[in-house]
């Protein structure tokens, strides 16, 4: 049944170590989950698990994000880019990213959400980095108090590296794939971030663990590509959709697994190296 949020119970997916939901909405759901039970401890009742959400949004938040923390720039994640993001950079003496298209054919171009621009632009100490999707997403949660990782293809191992002590430890793991946006705003599941949320799924060592049946199907969704990874991306809808218009570049740049071996974590001041 529904609870006070109107988020019925079996949505949470409680039962499970390792968990997976949808975009916005699905996150919110898995960030309740720090709400279930009393911090600090009350006798009689289980201590609240320590939530880890690991946002997935291969293209291409996650993917830039993760290129920009390996240039060693801090990023702070903005909901999507209006008047109040020139203010919120200001604040923190940070650069705000650009569109894509507002950064072609620089010769130097600024930062923006094109991780492969980004891969040739001089990096910055600090960046606000924008987007619809995967980093409002991780604003939204980190202001729940969940701890908040971003993951892509690109840095998959290094997550799975970095998640593995933390999952030893007790905590519950969320997978938030990102998604795309309909016109009319609602959600468009992407493969693109199953299979980035199946990737790192696939590197971490879970025999033993309990992992939701949405969770198993990501990392099963992503060993039916991982043979032809680049050529998989290139195929689906947000692949097609990027290089319709001329941003194939990204496409590939995101399939490069491993390229990067660095996690963000989402502190206080931003993304930076965990």
């Amino acid at each position: 049944m529904p609870d006070g949020d109107g988020i019925d119970a079996a949505h949470g997916q409680a039962s499970y170590d390792v968990r997976l939901d949808w975009g916005p909405t699905g996150g919110a759901a898995l960030a309740r989950l720090s709400r279930l039970a009393p911090d600090p401890p009350v006798e009689g009742l289980a201590p609240r698990p320590a939530v880890v959400a690991v946002v997935v949004d291969v293209l291409s938040f996650t993917t830039t994000l993760s290129i920009a923390v390996a240039q060693g720039t801090r990023v702070h994640p903005f909901r999507w880019k209006d008047e109040r993001a020139d203010t919120f950079a200001a604040e923190r003496e940070a650069v705000l990213a650009v569109g894509r298209f507002e950064a072609a054919g620089l010769a130097d171009p600024p930062p923006s959400l094109s991780p492969a621009q980004l891969l040739s632009s001089t990096p910055v100490e600090r960046l606000v980095l924008p987007s619809p999707n995967g980093s409002t997403i991780c604003a939204a949660l980190a202001l729940a108090g969940v701890a908040v990782v971003g993951a892509s293809l690109r840095n998959r191992s290094a997550v799975a590296r970095w998640l593995r002590p933390h999952l030893d430890a007790g905590a519950v793991i969320a997978f938030v794939p990102a998604g795309e946006r309909w016109p009319d705003g609602s959600l468009r599941p992407g493969l693109e971030d199953l299979w980035g949320a199946g990737a790192v799924l696939a590197a971490l060592d879970l025999p033993g663990r309990s992992v939701s049946p949405e969770a198993r199907h990501a990392a099963a969704s992503y060993g039916s590509v991982a043979g032809d990874l680049p050529t998989a991306l290139a195929e689906c809808a947000s692949g097609r959709e990027l290089a319709a218009v001329g941003y194939a570049a990204d496409v590939a740049v995101a399939a490069e697994l491993d390229a990067d071996d660095v996690v963000p974590v989402l502190i206080d001041d931003g993304f930076a190296a965990g």
